[in-house]
């Protein structure tokens, strides 16, 4: 179904989309407990067997879960519905991390809470791509047509609700865990995944038609990463996701070398809040240039900045820095998720979304790794060699298969059991 709502870009635009709030309220309390999941479960296992080490290798055993389970996840959500698949799904995660609480208080060998880890991981609700299919539903995109403005406002707009997010939930997850108890962080995890879960899947109105037609169905068997163009933001997310890991990672061990380990609240703080201006920004601008192009110069932004970060060993300037790589996020991750708008049908859009977020996590859970072992060796200037890598590694494969980013001309649709191709213009 298509947005009445005026073409112009604009969050007061976007908001008045019909429809739109019965979603926007209970996903973000849905989504929320995501941002609590990786600190609850370091704090609690490091609390119980004294080791950062293991508490971040099974949280890293949770993030390389949902990154290889989400996609499916997703599939199925596009094939018989998101409410189908949330029901089940939020049921599955709270019993997961609950097992994974009981487990660790219980000082379980670290094998037993590598296993407990798998279906945490592969539970979790993927509530932002599920959000961001119905944007796409309620705004009208098709696969190959000219985006409406309103999509990168809406891209914009998620950005930043998944950034206030993880502003909130690590933050929250912390205090429970060492003003109340140490399990305190996953328990509340657990229930507010079962709580938000449940009241966003029972806003069906919104969740995107799930077509039983004879094109639909042939079309709903082909996996959003047989798109040439899926495939390769999803390498380029990983860049992204290394970003996130290794400033998680990094920071931490940079406060601690000079002395100041509250200072990692601060830094962090400072480069999230980037990524949040940004966000903000890119959604109020109206864009002359299209997505593909915006995509390319944010990642050589995020490129140039990074690389940076290993030689700063000021703290304002680390400060400052961070906030330049924090602005540079923004513009690279809203411009990719737009682009799914242009290529990908309808029939596989929240498996597209869920590959890109799995690529982020997976990056994440990679960098957190090589990052740590890294910052432990070496000192944390070497922590921040990782998202140089990563970013450079991802802009190259961007500027080498740039052209897999552009929509098909003739898109196939089905119109009274007759098969015409339309003309389109592609973005670029």
């Amino acid at each position: 179904m298509a947005s009445t709502v005026s073409d112009r870009p604009g969050y007061r635009q976007l908001l008045r989309t019909p429809g739109a709030w019965t979603f926007l309220l209970p996903g973000f309390a849905a989504r929320q407990p995501f941002a609590m999941l990786t600190i609850g479960i370091v704090l609690l296992i490091q609390h119980t067997t004294g080791s950062y080490g293991s508490a971040g290798a099974v949280a890293a055993v949770t993030g390389v879960s949902m990154a290889l389970f989400a996609p499916q996840s997703g599939k199925l959500a596009d094939r018989i519905g998101q409410r189908a698949v949330l029901l089940p799904g939020v049921l599955v995660h709270a019993a997961s991390v609950s097992a994974l609480t009981v487990l660790a208080l219980a000082d379980a060998p670290l094998w037993l809470l590598f296993l407990a880890a798998v279906p945490t991981g592969a539970s979790v609700p993927q509530i932002g791509p599920m959000v961001r299919a119905r944007w796409a539903a309620l705004l009208g995109a098709a696969p190959g047509r000219k985006t409406s403005p309103l999509m990168s406002t809406a891209a914009a707009f998620e950005s930043v609700t998944d950034e206030f997010t993880f502003v909130i939930g690590p933050v929250l997850a912390t205090a429970l865990c060492t003003g109340v108890h140490p399990a305190a962080g996953l328990i509340t995890e657990a229930a507010l995944t079962l709580v938000g879960g449940l009241f966003f899947a029972a806003q069906h109105r919104t969740q995107p038609e799930v077509r039983a037609t004879a094109a639909t169905a042939s079309e709903g068997r082909v996996s959003a990463l047989s798109v040439p163009g899926v495939r390769v933001l999803a390498v380029a997310f990983l860049g992204i996701g290394a970003v996130f890991g290794s400033m998680q990672v990094s920071l931490t061990a940079f406060a601690e070398e000079i002395g100041r380990p509250g200072a990692n609240g601060l830094l962090y703080g400072i480069f999230a809040a980037g990524n949040m201006l940004a966000g903000i920004a890119c959604g109020a601008i109206a864009w002359k240039s299209g997505p593909r192009r915006r995509l390319i110069a944010g990642y050589a932004a995020l490129t140039l900045t990074a690389s940076g970060l290993w030689a700063v060993h000021s703290m304002p300037l680390l400060a400052g820095l961070g906030l330049l790589v924090g602005l540079s996020i923004a513009p690279a991750l809203i411009s990719g998720y737009t682009l799914v708008e242009t290529l990908v049908p309808a029939s596989a859009r929240t498996e597209a979304f869920t590959w890109l977020t799995g690529s982020v996590a997976l990056g994440q859970a990679a960098a957190v790794t090589v990052a740590g072992r890294l910052a432990d060796a070496h000192g944390a200037s070497t922590g921040f060699v990782v998202p140089l890598v990563g970013t450079v590694l991802a802009l190259v494969t961007l500027v080498a298969l740039h052209s897999r980013l552009t929509p098909a001309r003739a898109t196939i649709t089905a119109a009274r059991g007759a098969v015409h191709r339309d003309p389109v213009a592609a973005g670029k």
